[in-house]
């Protein structure tokens, strides 16, 4: 029987960045992904990293903050998994490029879209690795009340997403 170990990959990266962290099939994402995010979001600011899983196997990689593209290519290194693809933003909200990137052919799965502290479930056989799933954030400690729908409602409505 072959071997099968799982490891957690915490994801660097400073508190004001977004992750978007997901699957993809072939190597021209990286292109792909780096057009809807300069064509949805004017100003912007992004690095990601995609791992290729055949042929040289490198991280491939794109950005217009050569700080946040170096640290999805380190993110993309520690997580292993062929075919995945981290992207970091700033300036905007995953909310603001989700259904792009979904509606990018080669896009397989998105795993989350977070501001969160993420762990990556990760599983290595001697083949390799795959993502298992992740780990966004903590725990919920109860229900909301009514004055916490009230701040939700407020919040959305202070930083334009509902009218």
């Amino acid at each position: 029987m072959d071997a099968l170990e799982f490891k957690i990959v915490k994801i660097e990266k400073p508190q004001d960045v977004n992750i978007i962290l997901g699957q993809s099939h072939f190597i021209k994402t990286v292109e792909d992904l780096y057009e809807v995010l300069m064509n949805n979001v004017p100003g912007i600011k992004f690095g990601l990293a995609f791992n290729e899983s055949s042929g040289a196997c490198l991280v491939r990689s794109e950005g217009n903050d050569p700080e946040l593209k170096d640290l999805a290519v380190k993110n993309a290194l520690a997580i292993g998994a062929g075919h995945c693809f981290l992207i970091l933003l700033r300036n905007a909200y995953p909310v603001n490029v989700l259904n792009a990137i979904k509606n990018i052919p080669e896009v397989c799965n998105i795993y989350c879209a977070t501001a969160n502290n993420l762990e990556v479930v990760v599983a290595q056989t001697p083949s390799g690795c795959g993502i298992m799933g992740v780990i966004d954030g903590a725990m919920p400690k109860g229900s909301e009340a009514a004055a916490d729908i009230k701040w939700r409602k407020e919040l959305l409505r202070k930083i334009g997403y509902k009218l």
